[in-house]
């Protein structure tokens, strides 16, 4: 397994969201290269494509996505012995069952519904930040 970067890579596809979540790890400093992805095809491209020999250290993907859904692309990532050991927080919009079970049961590390409130949102990215990126440790070796 490759050692996970510091890298972030955030899948979104609402432009207020990606900015405020651009904005939260600006504020935290925790991730000096936040790439973005605005569609579930693009996100694939970028973790079996140019991201292969260097992982981010975490996935924040959207549910709901143009061309790929988020669900899908959670699925192909933990299907994938290159790419399973990525951490993928799901940041999304729906508070649906279905989805939050759909999601654990493919693999997903954490399922946060985005806040509405911008303040709220800012301290939930914040706070998906000071975990993923300073409190959790990662098996570099396994």
């Amino acid at each position: 397994m490759k050692p996970l970067s510091n890298r972030v890579l955030l899948v979104e596809d609402n432009p207020d969201d990606l900015e405020l979540a651009r904005l939260a790890f600006e504020r935290g400093r925790f991730a000096r290269n936040v790439d973005v992805a605005r569609d579930g095809a693009e996100a694939l491209d970028y973790l079996f494509g140019r991201a292969a020999a260097d992982p981010p250290q975490v996935v924040l993907l959207d549910i709901k996505l143009p061309l790929v859904d988020g669900i899908d692309v959670l699925r192909r990532v933990k299907a994938d012995a290159r790419t399973r050991h990525i951490p993928v927080v799901m940041l999304t919009s729906s508070a649906q069952d279905r989805d939050l079970h759909a999601c654990y049961e493919l693999g997903a590390n954490s399922y946060i519904v985005k806040p509405v409130d911008m303040e709220q949102f800012l301290s939930a990215v914040n706070s998906i930040g000071l975990y993923w990126l300073g409190l959790n440790l990662t098996d570099q070796h396994s």
